[in-house]
């Protein structure tokens, strides 16, 4: 296969996964670094660090440089940009005095995205930033042993655990610091496939989770539906994903919350910016990408599977929402996979 054929300009890829990094000062680099570099590794086919596949950037909330907890200077790779589709928002956090009372305009920043349903990834006393903001009431937060108290002090409804090395509840992912690389092939594992995931256990040189040694226990981040500040649009969400393979209509979900339509899509443009029909087939579309990755199962059955009326309605919606089609995308894959 002619690799510059397969990854031609003229057809640009639609990226797997896509993560914003906001930098707090003094943030702990090896936390981002294990991010990070598992993203480059699963970017392209090769080695060449091209964002084809993953996409990242580094930010930080002020747009100005700041300094990782070891003094290493860094400067954001591009200016604050909420605006773009992220997968996954990450607070680096790092040494406690920079987080223990975050910037306003920081927390404010933090809810805005929490009540958009972006997932975040609180890093080390990222988890900090989100219990200001408000966040972590009732929710599972993987933190580092050394900051339990103090976390306990400050957040007294929040959930504490500190013998995981990732918990995802409530649209936050938390990490309590040191590596992330287990955390890092699960995401890939989950957006870009298997294969890709492996490539990134292989190149750097982590354990199999059949040979390793056993550690501690980390929480999945198996597809859960996002928390919104609006519990209507949560109860409705929770609805969409418990029945991704039926063709419901839209009455089903107001007849089983007891709402008019208006109310629901009224409440879902407000926090989700889409109405209630289009992030119920979005989320069908993601499920049917999922599955095209990850089985061999025709584009029929996973019509069926993601409750499309027929592989041709599957077909059309793939073709408008990623740019081509699902037999497109399954093919491109698996040349992919075989070049790695």
């Amino acid at each position: 296969m002619d690799r510059k054929r397969l990854f031609s300009p003229a057809k640009p890829l639609q990226p797997d996964i896509k993560v914003g990094f906001i930098l707090l000062n003094h943030f702990t680099l090896i936390s981002v670094a294990g991010l990070v570099e598992s993203l480059r590794f699963a970017a392209d086919a090769s080695f060449s660090s091209q964002q084809i596949f993953c996409q990242w950037e580094l930010m930080t909330w002020n747009n100005q440089p700041v300094t990782a907890s070891c003094g290493m200077r860094m400067t954001p790779t591009t200016d604050l940009d909420l605006d773009r589709p992220w997968d996954y928002v990450v607070l680096a956090g790092g040494l406690l005095e920079e987080t223990r009372s975050p910037p306003a305009g920081l927390v404010q920043l933090v809810q805005q995205l929490h009540a958009r349903g972006i997932t975040l990834i609180t890093l080390c006393s990222g988890v900090f930033v989100a219990g200001h903001a408000g966040l972590l009431n009732g929710v599972r937060c993987a933190i580092h042993f050394t900051t339990r108290d103090e976390f306990r002090q400050r957040f007294p409804e929040a959930i504490p655990v500190i013998d995981q090395t990732y918990i995802a509840d409530g649209g936050i992912i938390s990490s309590p610091g040191g590596t992330t690389i287990d955390l890092a092939i699960d995401l890939i594992r989950r957006h870009c496939g298997t294969a890709r995931a492996d490539k990134v256990r292989q190149y750097l040189l982590a354990p199999d989770e059949k040979t390793k040694k056993p550690r501690a226990k980390k929480v999945s981040v198996a597809p859960a539906p996002p928390a919104y500040q609006n519990g209507l649009v949560s109860a409705a969400v929770e609805y969409m994903q418990q029945h991704l393979d039926s063709p419901a209509p839209l009455n089903d979900i107001t007849a089983f919350l007891a709402v008019s339509p208006r109310q629901l899509n009224q409440a879902f443009i407000k926090h989700t910016g889409d109405t209630a029909v289009v992030y119920w087939r979005n989320l069908r579309l993601e499920q049917a990408r999922k599955l095209m990755a990850n089985s061999d199962l025709s584009v029929t059955e996973i019509a069926n599977a993601c409750g499309f009326a027929d592989a041709s309605h599957l077909i059309a919606w793939f073709r408008k929402q990623y740019g081509e089609t699902p037999a497109s995308f399954r093919r491109r894959r698996r040349e992919t996979e075989r070049l790695m």
